[in-house]
């Protein structure tokens, strides 16, 4: 019996110290160093993060549409008559000048009829001289040279005749560009209208987009645009608007514009889906990083740094964005330029909560954060 009063005495004691040291550590916890903030600080720790300053860009509307890029001059080579091909005289993907053969077809009807135009042709040839020294003597009518001379123009005419039909058997290219893909060989069968191969000029590239008539009055020729292609991720190229129709869809209410890019090294091909983007109404307003920025439903808000006696803390302010260009979010209220802002480390930072900034006065003028590396 006194064994078992012992043991729940000792347990009772031992019950009451696990107790008393609970207490005496959460004591200690709240007025030590990190806990001695003050009264800004709450006990709580200061988040470290970085700052960004509100600052005044230029910012445009937008219109973006799609497009598909065409070469300044494309064909598809093709032949006008069913024949065999005798001869290939390029290569896939060659570059090519205006005027170069590409294939030759079969031309046995033409080659002789060149053989026949040249025998008239010497044979018209030695009747005009025989006559005309006859004439020059008297022996012979000067009408006879004259009709002598009439036979010799027409052989010479039948002449060239034949060899303008032999030239129609090569087709040639009909300007400078470069050749696609192509399955034709020597002694395949060619029909009309079927492609032997394709002829891009790819120096400059054409891109025809819809242009809502709203914008008609803004926009001019000559007005710059900025296009993306999927090949190229977010890589702009740099264009302008060439021509604007002169009508407007009835259904769609939109005129078509046609846009000429550089092209360079043939990186736009004909048939590229291109994002196209043509500023307007160009304006400047306040503008904070993307990264300042937390997106909450359809609003948006900042931690604007407040400075106290007790340290910065981090006040919520909600804001209304404007256009997104460069990486920078247009504000139109909310925040006015000169206002500090938390830069980095949004999700971890309570409205009124202590913060440490890293850090300051650098990166002040582009906008950027001074110390992300600090925030993470």
């Amino acid at each position: 019996m006194i064994k078992r009063h012992f043991f729940l005495i000792a347990a009772a004691a031992l019950l009451v110290l696990m107790v008393v040291a609970a207490i005496v550590r959460i004591t200690f916890a709240s007025s030590g160093p990190e806990g001695a903030a003050g009264p800004a600080g709450g006990g709580r720790h200061a988040q470290q993060v970085s700052q960004v300053e509100v600052t005044q860009r230029p910012f445009s509307d937008q219109i973006r549409v799609l497009g598909v890029a065409r070469g300044a001059r494309s064909v598809n080579i093709t032949s006008s008559t069913t024949e065999l091909i005798t001869r290939v005289m390029f290569k896939d993907g060659q570059r090519v000048s205006a005027g170069a053969p590409l294939v030759e077809l079969q031309a046995l009807e033409e080659d002789a009829a060149i053989i026949e135009a040249r025998a008239q042709l010497a044979q018209a040839q030695r009747e005009y001289d025989r006559y005309k020294a006859l004439a020059d003597r008297g022996v012979a009518p000067r009408v006879t040279a004259e009709n002598a001379e009439t036979a010799l123009e027409s052989a010479r005419a039948s002449l060239e005749a034949a060899r303008a039909r032999r030239g129609d058997r090569v087709i040639r290219a009909p300007f400078a560009g470069t050749l696609g893909l192509t399955t034709i060989t020597p002694g395949t069968l060619i029909n009309p209208g079927a492609v032997i191969t394709t002829l891009d000029d790819t120096s400059t590239i054409r891109v025809d987009f819809p242009l809502p008539e709203r914008y008609l009055n803004q926009l001019r020729p000559g007005t710059p645009i900025v296009a993306t292609a999927d090949a190229y991720g977010d890589e702009p190229f740099s264009g302008r608007i060439d021509l604007i129709d002169t009508r407007v869809n009835e259904t769609t209410r939109a005129a078509t514009a046609r846009a000429v890019f550089p092209n360079p090294g043939g990186r736009i091909r004909p048939g590229m889906l291109l994002r196209v983007a043509v500023q307007q109404g160009q304006r400047q307003a306040p503008s904070a990083p993307e990264s300042a920025i937390q997106y909450e439903g359809a609003g948006a808000f900042v931690y604007r740094i407040a400075r106290g006696d007790d340290g910065s803390t981090a006040q919520r302010v909600e804001i209304e964005t404007g256009a997104v260009e460069n990486g920078f979010v247009e504000i139109l209220s909310g925040i006015e330029p000169g206002d500090r802002i938390v830069g980095s480390g949004l999700n971890r930072i309570q409205p009124g909560s202590p913060i440490v900034v890293a850090g300051q006065g650098q990166n002040q003028a582009q906008g950027q954060p001074a110390a992300q590396g600090a925030a993470r």
